[in-house]
């Protein structure tokens, strides 16, 4: 019978004694607990539902991978009911119970309300759909980070593009709230550079269902040939269906955040031949979205909406996070976000150090028909993370 060498033996027994202790040095580390503080109820659900999936989905795939960095990861859900209160207490209870990696509120004005209480709670926030420029501005806070697009990139954007409108008097209709007055004042000023003018500008409150009266306006006035639209949730698909019934959409129409996958998808046909901006597209062309898409794929059968890959984005951040400070403190993951660069499904990207603002590329898209005769918001232009204005002089980390 062959005799082991002395030598192989204690050669294997260093090995075999390596990988159990690297194991058990992994199974040892704190695992990773992320709070996800989203709309399941109110005006942003249909968001919510789509933002929480790709959360849900990052986590996953991270577990079925080892973890990240050896450390599991836990996530808690939390429904913030589409109101800023109601998430500053969710994301407070999910913080306290030790999920302080907090995620995922649809609107600015609930993720500015859990930004307040984030050194109080010993938490961090990463901002993954709220646009409002007052996040990486005066309302700023060193453990609140944004890996989404913000209303100043997109009208830095919006400012490019619209030289190659021809339309040149436009409606505003904005949501009566923080983000859609923001947008509006952002579009006048970018339509005003471009020699263009707004003509009405027109802000039902949250919750409106009927927009037959706004839409109306805007139609009295036959000079009005294009009409930009801010609006959120349910108001936006209600809005889109009308503006079909009432011959709106025979203007051109620009959206901020309207050509939305849930958008389009409720509304048949009536979002066809719309532009706006895009935080995410599956067409995306990286390498990190190849596949990120495939993995998607292969669960759904269908690629991944913009708030699923926004959301997905973001949680990634997160974990390039934990591993570069080696921490799951969110003091310590806070610090080493702040100016890093790490891959992403955009791409090489940086964390700016002055704002805590993640520098992407940015999107225009049409709604369109595919080859399967769905219709799909598609790439049309894109732009550098170079045309990024500087940090607001307002924030203050």
């Amino acid at each position: 019978m062959k005799q082991n060498h002395p030598l192989r033996l204690l050669a294997s027994t260093a090995l075999i004694s390596a990988l159990f202790g690297a194991q058990a040095l992994a199974a040892d580390k704190e695992p990773i607990r992320i709070g996800a503080v989203s709309s399941i109820s109110g005006v942003f659900a249909q968001q919510g539902e789509e933002v929480l999936r790709g959360i849900e989905f990052a986590v996953e795939q991270a577990n079925q991978n080892g973890g990240v960095d050896g450390r599991q990861v836990i996530i808690k859900k939390a429904d913030d009911e589409s109101t800023p209160d109601a998430g500053r207490r969710a994301a407070e209870k999910l913080a306290r119970e030790g999920h302080n990696l907090l995620i995922g509120p649809i609107a600015s004005s609930i993720a500015m309300a859990v930004g307040q209480g984030l050194d109080r709670w010993d938490a961090m926030q990463v901002v993954v759909v709220s646009k409002t420029d007052r996040i990486t501005g005066d309302a700023c806070k060193p453990r609140m980070f944004r890996t989404n697009h913000s209303d100043a990139m997109d009208a830095a954007m919006f400012d490019q593009w619209l030289g190659e409108v021809d339309e040149k008097r436009f409606a505003v209709i904005g949501a009566d709230y923080v983000w859609g007055r923001d947008s509006a004042e952002h579009f006048e000023r970018s339509a005003k550079a471009k020699d263009k003018e707004v003509a009405l500008s027109l802000f039902p409150p949250l919750g409106t269902k009927d927009f037959a009266p706004y839409i109306s306006q805007i139609n009295a006035d036959p000079s009005i040939d294009g009409v930009w639209v801010a609006l959120v949730g349910r108001d936006l698909i209600a809005f889109a269906k009308q503006a079909k019934d009432f011959g709106l959409t025979d203007k051109r129409i620009l959206g901020h955040a309207y050509i939305m996958n849930f958008v389009v998808d409720a509304t048949d046909n009536a979002t066809e031949g719309v532009w706006g901006n895009s935080g995410y597209g599956a067409d995306i062309d990286t390498p990190e979205n190849k596949a990120f898409v495939d993995a998607w794929m292969a669960k759904y059968n269908r690629v991944p909406t913009d708030n699923e890959g926004q959301a997905y984005n973001g949680v990634q951040a997160i974990f390039e996070g934990v591993k570069l400070a080696n921490s799951v403190a969110p003091a310590d993951i806070s610090d080493a976000l702040r100016g890093a660069t790490f891959p992403s499904i955009y791409g090489g990207v940086t964390m700016r150090a002055e704002d805590n603002q993640l520098l992407i590329p940015n999107y225009i898209s049409q709604v369109i028909k595919v080859d399967d005769g769905s219709l799909h918001p598609v790439i049309q232009h894109s732009f550098d993370a170079s045309i990024i204005p500087a940090a607001s002089p307002d924030c203050k980390l």
